[in-house]
């Protein structure tokens, strides 16, 4: 059997892995908008994160995994609480009243805060002039943002709600970077998969006494959803939750997306929702996207490759020198580029 074949292989599942990643999430908060047209926020909330994760945890169960450790269930459920209850539960909350695009441009930030959590890390990280420009940068881009926002609050034409959620938006990214380094630093034994499931599951039955706290479930009737918001959250349950998660997290939880989900959003909230954004978010999410850039800069300076293995078995006369996966590591490296969990 020929190494290049295998090799091949792993690299195409690579890249379904990385386009799952880069396009499905990137259209998430344009089906989350679309999806709380017929389902109140929180309870809606529930529904996507309690189902994904009970389908993922049968797979995991079939598959022969240990599913039942009390110490990793543990670790996922308060990393669970702090990015999907609370993280998402704030993208869930805010595009209420806030366009899809603009919330996503607000929390491309995250890779900025995971440098400033990371404390641990502060020697290695902050070492570099481009990072700390980058920090710089991120935070400039975010004034922008606000600026406007704030003039717009102050001469009447935002109204208060919007601006109470762009606030919120800001303390998203800070509970995701902050659930994700719980996560890195406590590790865990059991396959990632089921952590993923338990995140959900923990995370969705949260939902639910958030949902009773805002009456959700007064007047509510499943048979006046509409049809697009039922399919908005069966696509949120099968790619955005089992699918692109699953993916995020066998490419070594990768922070590239930062750079591509943001302008998927956008595309998507302006071609088919019909929403605007103004010159100021667009300049916004140019600064944010470059900060993330420089913030990661030193560490793509690190990544060398080597040429592609194109030996067969039978060439090689010695199967036990092969290395079918050289290829494939080489790939990976870029996946350890930012969220570094």
């Amino acid at each position: 059997m020929a190494t290049t074949a295998n090799t091949k292989a792993s690299h195409l599942l690579v890249i379904i892995a990385f386009a799952t990643v880069y396009i499905v999430w990137g259209s998430t908060y344009f089906f989350i908008q679309m999806a709380i047209q017929g389902f109140p926020p929180m309870l809606m909330g529930a529904l996507r994160f309690f189902t994904a994760g009970i389908l993922l945890l049968g797979w995991c169960y079939i598959k022969g995994d240990n599913i039942f450790i009390k110490r990793d269930i543990i670790t996922s459920g308060i990393c669970g609480l702090l990015t999907l209850f609370v993280a998402t539960g704030i993208v869930i909350w805010v595009e209420r009243n806030i366009p899809s695009a603009m919330v996503a441009i607000m929390v491309s930030v995250n890779p900025i805060w995971f440098i400033i959590l990371d404390k641990a890390n502060w020697r290695v990280n902050l070492k570099n002039k481009s990072t700390i420009f980058g920090l710089i940068l991120g935070f400039a881009g975010i004034l922008l943002l606000f600026g406007e926002a704030f003039l717009k609050s102050v001469t009447g034409t935002m109204d208060h709600a919007k601006l109470t959620g762009l606030l919120l938006l800001l303390a998203g990214p800070v509970a995701w970077s902050a659930g994700s380094l719980y996560s890195k630093k406590r590790g865990g034994t059991a396959p990632a998969r089921v952590n993923t499931s338990w995140q959900m599951i923990i995370a969705g039955l949260a939902f639910v006494p958030a949902a009773i706290i805002h009456q959700e479930f007064n007047g509510f009737n499943l048979a006046t959803v509409p049809a697009q918001s039922w399919m908005a959250i069966v696509y949120l349950i099968i790619f955005g939750s089992i699918g692109a998660f699953s993916a995020y997290v066998w490419l070594l939880q990768v922070s590239t997306h930062s750079y591509v989900n943001p302008v998927i959003a956008v595309l998507l909230g302006v071609c088919f929702a019909h929403e605007s954004i103004s010159l100021m978010q667009f300049l916004g999410l140019i600064v944010i996207l470059l900060s993330v850039l420089l913030v990661n800069l030193s560490k793509y300076g690190k990544l060398k490759f080597k040429k592609p293995v194109t030996k067969t078995v039978e060439q090689a006369g010695n199967c036990t020198n092969l290395n079918p996966a050289s290829d494939l590591e080489q790939i990976k490296a870029l996946a350890k580029i930012a969220y570094r969990i």
